[in-house]
């Protein structure tokens, strides 16, 4: 491609960042992990345009991202059902779309879950750090949020490759269902709230954001007083802070953390509980170890 491929933004959305699968292997630098918190869908948006699964694209929040072409480039959006338009025409969503130069791509507000994908062939060229280019909203490390205006770099075109017309990904939850292997701090909890953890139901909180999935519901009561001294955390712990309402962490969560975690969810289930919206019902289950 010529010096002058790229996007442009034109219109940012909510929260619209640069995220490919994230930052392995740092967290004894006290680094998050960050990427795509829906990793299929970044993957499958990848695979429509022939990049490598682990490329960077963006991830959108809600109300969508608008992008001026200023080279020819093929795109695929995936993740929340969204509008699709290029220069006022409607695209496919889900599948890949030629923008030529200097047209104006529109990713609309989502339908339905929370988080959209847009991958580009030849994928978003910003610089690495530590070996990832996603944004990392806790760390500030990756680049920031995108802004009207911004220009990003386009890659060279993949290799060509075989590409499927469509990826099959399930719809956003209408109630998410997690997973939930007990311990480390399982003990610090009475034995009935356990039993109440996956009796009782919850929601998604508003409250919620990369770093974590918030719950509204009947808080998780301690057996013990007390804080622990922080403590290494993983992706998918799911803390119970003072509140007593779970915390299920998910790619930008901190290394670090003091208050107990009662158990870990699956990294198989965290996609849906990236587009699990506001209001969402969430019903845990809990795993016994035989």
């Amino acid at each position: 491609m010529g010096a002058l491929s790229g996007l442009l933004v034109v219109r940012p959305g909510p929260l619209t960042t640069v995220q490919d699968l994230g930052r392995r292997g740092v967290a004894h630098l006290g680094v998050p992990r960050a990427g795509a918190l829906d990793e299929p869908a970044l993957r499958a948006a990848n695979r429509l345009v022939g990049n490598e699964p682990g490329a960077a694209g963006l991830e959108t929040t809600l109300g969508g991202v608008a992008l001026r072409a200023l080279g020819p480039v093929v795109v695929a959006v995936t993740g929340a059902p969204s509008p699709v338009r290029v220069d006022g025409r409607a695209a496919a969503w889900g599948a890949p779309v030629a923008v030529p130069a200097g047209a104006v791509l529109e990713v609309g507000a989502a339908t339905a879950g929370v988080r959209g994908y847009l991958a580009v062939a030849g994928a978003i060229a910003v610089p690495p750090v530590l070996g990832s280019r996603s944004t990392d909203l806790l760390s500030g490390l990756g680049p920031a949020p995108l802004a009207a205006g911004d220009r990003l770099p386009v890659g060279p075109p993949p290799p060509d490759r075989p590409r499927p017309d469509l990826v099959p990904l399930p719809a956003p939850p209408a109630e998410l269902v997690l997973r939930l292997r007990l311990g480390p701090r399982a003990d610090w909890f009475e034995p009935s709230a356990l039993t109440r953890l996956a009796r009782d139901g919850y929601l998604v909180s508003p409250a919620g954001n990369r770093i974590g999935l918030r719950t509204e519901g009947p808080p998780v009561t301690r057996a013990r007083a007390g804080e622990l001294p922080s403590e290494g955390m993983v992706l998918g712990a799911v803390q119970i802070p003072p509140d007593g309402r779970p915390v299920v962490f998910l790619a930008d969560h901190p290394t670090t953390g003091g208050y107990p975690v009662i158990g870990v969810v699956p990294a198989a289930d965290l996609a849906a509980a990236a587009q699990a919206r506001p209001g969402t019902p969430v019903r845990f289950v809990l795993l016994r170890e035989r």
